[in-house]
């Protein structure tokens, strides 16, 4: 149960911290209000799912690496630029991956939409 405790307080540290784990939470509700809204399959969601979790992930990781480097590293260091660099284009090709997924799993449904 601790775990879980741990687990929780670092999901709000994450919040507290990062904006852009603000914005991927704006986004997660939205996503999820328009699946509900629309009656996506059960198929859909499962690919909302995974691309809203990959896009967790990746930010959670993202930050724990960024501040692993500012622990080892506090001043300035190439390599420690490097790090949080690669991190956070992690976190871009799961965002990128993740818009793609929201276009084919929503598109067809807006696209209807319009042509009615």
């Amino acid at each position: 149960m601790r775990s879980f405790g741990h687990a929780f307080r670092g999901l709000a540290l994450l919040l507290q911290t990062q904006p852009n784990a603000r914005i991927h939470a704006v986004a997660t509700v939205l996503v999820l209000t328009a699946g509900f809204a629309i009656g996506i399959s059960l198929v859909e969601w499962a690919l909302i799912v995974l691309a809203i979790s990959g896009v967790w992930a990746a930010e959670a990781i993202n930050t724990s690496i960024e501040f692993l480097v500012d622990l080892v590293s506090p001043d300035h260091h190439p390599l420690a630029g490097k790090a949080k660099d690669v991190a956070a284009g992690a976190v871009l090709v799961a965002a990128i991956g993740s818009a793609f997924i929201g276009g084919l799993v929503f598109g067809p449904y807006v696209a209807t939409m319009f042509q009615q």
